[in-house]
Formats: structure tokens, sequence, C-alpha cells
């Protein structure tokens, strides 16, 4: 009889989430906030993750400014659980270190790598989907997870579907024929026409001797570099030799450095509603709104108002409006947002201005 496999998650959790400034800041990012429902965006991806996965094999990278409040909040891993890069060197270094790291602490296993601030439910069927991945990952081939388009998105990389491959537990599973950069409207809408493309959700599922023979082949400058830290894990030595190879590295995402040049990619296609909510636009999807499509979350006070998100803060003061319409205002203890609805992605200019004006103490 096959052996059940070894399943380890690692979740990517060292963004900087700008674009939910006044709420994200460097020392608190999107992922350790709460930005939709009662829990931290970690703490909701780690629990969507059980019982599919055991705590003890759930790994966090994020950044070394991160991870006192990244192990703060989930109680339930150990210290060593959180690896702390010194610097933010993208995607791929981040996959080779976590893969090295797994595979000395279960050689062969099979790795789940998600970030930590998406939106995901329901959790079963995410579950049911991991699963699948999972069975077909145990074949040799790389996993990714292609998630229906609901609209012409313009803010998501895509996958462009090849073959159909045998199904798992009745979820679709096709070949990627190739990943496919951020399109323009008019491209993305002719992806939606042609039903052939999905979004690309950014999670991956590989055994982990099948993804470091791959990056051996596409970037083995990478794995080379990063073998004495795996070596050193578990050791007093990690943090040193960490510090000293991870500095020079280069910085490049999984995508380019090997997913857009291996030859044997899967996509299993999600059957659940995904989002990764990239700004505060996103919200208006998953918060329930007034009879006026107004979203207001604590002390607020929205009289006249039509397709507005109020969102004041604890600490912040009350936030009231009367007869706007389309706008997003946000208020922290120090800071007020206000930005027309559907213009989310400008609140990264407002930081890099906070930036430019020296202005640490807001950012």
């Amino acid at each position: 009889m096959p052996t059940t496999p070894v399943v380890y998650a690692v979740i990517m959790a060292g963004g900087s989430g700008t674009r939910f400034w006044p709420v994200s800041r460097a020392a608190s990012p999107k992922q350790l906030t709460r930005i939709i429902g009662e829990t931290t965006m970690i703490q909701a991806t780690v629990m969507r993750l059980m019982p599919l996965i055991s705590a003890e094999r759930i790994l966090i990278v994020t950044t070394a400014q991160l991870a006192v409040e990244t192990r703060r909040q989930l109680p339930m891993l150990k210290p060593e659980q959180v690896i702390a890069e010194p610097v933010g060197r993208d995607t791929a270094a981040c996959t080779a270190l976590a893969a090295l790291v797994v595979e000395k602490l279960s050689p062969g296993a099979t790795m789940i790598m998600l970030p930590a601030d998406q939106v995901i439910q329901p959790a079963d069927s995410f579950q049911l989907a991991l699963a699948a991945g999972v069975s077909v990952a145990q074949q040799g081939r790389l996993v990714t997870y292609g998630i229906v388009p609901r609209s012409p998105a313009t803010g998501y990389g895509y996958l462009a579907l090849g073959a159909a491959l045998p199904a798992v537990d009745g979820i679709r599973v096709s070949a990627v024929a190739r990943f496919v950069e951020k399109p323009d409207l008019e491209r993305a809408k002719g992806y939606l026409a042609a039903g052939t493309y999905r979004w690309n959700s950014g999670i991956f599922t590989w055994r982990t001797d099948v993804v470091l023979r791959e990056l051996s082949v596409h970037c083995g400058w990478l794995t080379e570099a990063l073998k004495p830290v795996a070596a050193a894990y578990g050791t007093p030595r990690f943090d040193a030799v960490l510090a000293e190879v991870y500095g020079p590295l280069k910085k490049v995402s999984i995508d380019y450095a090997l997913m857009e040049h291996a030859k044997d990619v899967a996509a299993v296609e999600g059957d659940f509603a995904w989002d990764d909510v990239g700004s505060w636009d996103a919200l208006p999807a998953h918060l329930n709104a007034d009879a006026n499509g107004t979203i207001s979350r604590g002390e607020t006070i929205a009289v006249g108002c039509t397709d507005c998100l109020l969102v004041s803060e604890p600490g912040a003061p009350l936030v009231a409006a009367a007869n706007c319409q389309g706008l997003t205002i946000v208020a922290t203890k120090d800071a007020v947002l206000v930005v027309p609805s559907g213009e989310g992605q400008a609140v990264k200019a407002v930081v890099d201005e906070l930036a430019k004006r020296g202005r640490k103490d807001l950012l």
C-alpha cells in the first residue's frame, strides 16, 4: 500500500501591505492586522490549514522585524517554526530556503507554499483542493492553483491552461501551458472570454526533492548559496549563517526564477472563493453594507452616504460622513486616509510620499 505523504505548509509572511495604510504599517503589516474578520490574516491562514496539516508541520517565513509579533500571534507554533529573513529577497529565495529546511526535517516531504494575506472561503473546499494538489505533486509535478476569473482583473497574473489531466476526487487538474503577467484590460477581457485562463493564486505544492532539483536546474546559484543555511537550521548558528548568506542574494520571484521555465507544471482548479485583498477596494466584497451600499467599521456615523467605506480603528476618533458618495475613509489614532472608491492602488503613492518626507513615525 502507498504510504501517506508527510505534508508541511510554509506560509510566506514578509509583505508590507502598503495599500492598507494607515492600518498596515512596517511594524504591523497587512498579514498581522485584522483587515477582515475577527482574527488577523496570518491567524486565519494558519487556522484554514487545520486539520489538514498539524501545527508542528507549519512553518512561517517572515522578516526579522516581524518575527516577534508573528510568534506572539501564533502561540501554537514553536519559535523555530518562524524563520526570520534578515532582508527580503522575494519568493524564490523564500521558496528555496523553506524547501531546504523541510527537506532536512523530512526528506522527500510534500510542501504547500502559500501567502499569509489571502481571503479564502470555505475552508473545507480549500482543504480538498490542497489535498488534490498533494496527490498530483506526489507524481513529481510542480502544482499551482488556478482560480476561475470572476472579472477581467488586471491586478492578477494568469495561468494559460493546457491539456486536461486526470481529475482528483472530482477536482479538475490541467497542465499549465504558460504563466501570464498581469494584463491590460483588453487582454484580461480576452482571457475571461476564452475560458482557458485562470487567475494565478500564488499557492503552490511540490515534493521538496522535486522543487529543489528544478531550482538547481533553473537557478542553481540560489540553492547552492542556501545549502549552508539549511545545514545550520536547528542550531545556534542558524541566524548568523542566514544573515551572512541571504544579504548578497538577488531578488527574484518564484514565478520568474522557476515556474515560467519548468516543463511539468499542473494547475488544480480551486472550487473556493479567493481574494488576495490587495487594497481597501477589496473590502466591500467581504463585509456587510447598509441599504445604500455603505460599510462602517468601528465608531462611525454615515448620514446620506452611498457606496462608502468608513473605518475607525480602536483608539481613533469618530469618523462622521454626510452626503458622501464613493469614498473610502480610514482613521487610526495618528492618521486619516481619504481616497475615492476604486482608487485604492493610489494609497501606495501616499506611503511613498511619507517616505520622501521622512515620516518614519507614520510608516
